[in-house]
């Protein structure tokens, strides 16, 4: 039997392990439950044939990057190794095991649920992005109940946090674990026939606009600190037109600009009242950062600008804070690697691959910008990821799982 026929009768094992999976509610923040998913991932790979490790975060390190709300909740890193006879280079596979937090009404009520519905398994992970750990587990297990051999060495990283800043998940990984990868593969960016090859970055920053209180029937004695937000947030128009000058091609074609995004967040300060001129005003930004800038110059100019248009607004006075921030990526779609999986891709799908870039930011850029190794991305996706019903399809899971497969037993590097 082939790996490809293994995975096809074994499709019911990927529902099973992803229901698992789905049904420990990783949540980030705090970091739910990622003690038992990291033994249960762990386990897998071991039974896969992989010799695996899990690195517990140092608890200095928790406090120096998690709030102190969070310096309970443990982090945990999983890697796994499988040594292929011959093979001369190692193809590392990454995917993060956090989700994001639930709200709304589900269609099969617990977003945690599992369940299974005209081929889509519903629930909070499923398409983002724990539906990636179940296709790999499951063309892992096809290989070794083959007895097909890689063509590569083999790693596989399952990290926490890519849904803060990943600095204790895939940017622990690359500085502190014992990897030697030659390439990478973040198994989300890219889904369907699409390939990933590179991400947005971001920075984000909160502003804080100072005014100053007063009763509100005497509002000329007070600085209102919204209408000096609102008169702020206006002046950022002619930002947004700045960057809309600025683009970058992919490869596919898709012509990208800069963004931001104003108010994700945004607050009132502490002492608010209806019959009170407001003395503090928040806001976030979000400012994606396309793969041909940086994040330094991305944040200088947007700081720069602030303090102008704060400037040219009468009393208005300002603080800029950093929340944090990720870089962009981009490989150009050459080499051997990226033929490979295209080539994979495409047999597959059966639909000619192509290589696009996501708006999105994830873990990626820790290999390719930090590790400097050829890096793509591409998984199972599926639908409303961060929203009410997400689910993923699973024919989807099967393909991405045949095409781990394929590509661990034909691509050698």
């Amino acid at each position: 039997m082939s790996p490809s026929a293994y995975i096809d009768a074994h499709a019911s094992d990927l529902v099973a392990l992803l229901q698992r999976l789905v049904r420990l509610p990783t949540v980030n923040p705090p970091g739910d439950h990622y003690d038992a998913i990291t033994r249960l991932l762990a386990d897998e790979l071991n039974a896969a044939g992989l010799k695996t490790k899990r690195f517990t975060i140092p608890p200095r390190l928790l406090k120096q990057h998690l709030p102190p709300a969070q310096h309970g909740f443990p982090r945990y890193n999983v890697l796994g190794k499988l040594a292929a006879r011959g093979a001369k280079k190692t193809l590392h596979f990454n995917a993060h095991y956090d989700v994001v937090p639930v709200s709304g009404d589900w269609r099969h009520g617990s977003p945690f649920s599992g369940a299974v519905e005209r081929g889509w398994i519903y629930g909070r992970g499923t398409a983002d992005m724990k539906g990636s750990h179940a296709s790999l587990l499951l063309a892992l297990r096809a290989l070794k109940a083959t007895g097909v051999v890689p063509k590569t060495h083999i790693e596989v990283s399952f990290t926490a946090d890519e849904e803060t800043d990943s600095e204790l998940g895939a940017g622990w990984l690359v500085k502190h674990a014992p990897i030697r990868p030659d390439y990478a593969i973040v198994m989300e960016g890219g889904e369907g026939n699409g390939i990933c090859c590179g991400h947005n970055g971001v920075v984000w920053l909160n502003v804080t606009v100072h005014g100053r209180a007063a009763h509100g029937s005497r509002p000329e004695h007070g600085i209102n600190a919204l209408e000096k937000m609102s008169a702020l947030v206006g002046a950022l128009d002619a930002y947004k037109r700045l960057l809309a000058k600025r683009t970058f091609t992919a490869p596919d074609g898709t012509v990208k600009t800069p963004t931001i995004n104003l108010g994700g967040i945004f607050a009132p300060g502490e002492g608010g009242k209806i019959n009170t001129v407001p003395a503090l005003a928040s806001f976030s930004i979000d400012r994606r950062v396309l793969p041909v800038e940086t994040v330094a110059a991305a944040e200088k100019e947007l700081r720069a600008f602030l303090q102008q248009a704060a400037k040219a607004i009468p009393q208005c006075r300002i603080t800029v804070e950093k929340v944090s921030d990720n870089h962009p990526c981009f490989t150009p779609p050459e080499g051997p690697f990226f033929a490979a999986m295209a080539d994979c891709v495409t047999r597959v799908r059966r639909v000619k691959s192509v290589f696009r870039t996501s708006y999105g930011f994830n873990d990626m850029h820790f290999f390719s910008h930090h590790l400097k190794i050829p890096t793509l991305g591409h998984g199972p996706g599926g639908d409303h990821c961060h929203a009410v019903d997400e689910r993923a399809s699973v024919r989807e899971l099967v393909a991405s799982a045949k095409i781990y497969a394929e590509l661990m037993t034909t691509f050698a590097g």
